[in-house]
């Protein structure tokens, strides 16, 4: 009589490490961080905005 067949699960893949660029995405939209990008995203367009011609409508006309 022929021996058994003995069923042999295929080999999981593991998952490769993710990327730098997907690691800080993933990072910059993780809800632990969501308040400190936004300050700092604000900061960055107010400083922009300060450095520009734009801001010049701030000034009062004397």
């Amino acid at each position: 009589m022929p021996p058994k067949r003995i069923q042999v699960q295929p080999a999981r893949r593991q998952g490769q490490p993710d990327g730098y660029i997907s690691s800080i995405y993933q990072a910059l939209t993780s809800e632990d961080n969501a308040s400190v990008v936004i300050s700092v995203a604000m900061f960055g367009a107010a400083v922009t905005f300060l450095s520009s011609t734009w801001s010049e409508f701030l000034l009062p006309d004397f």
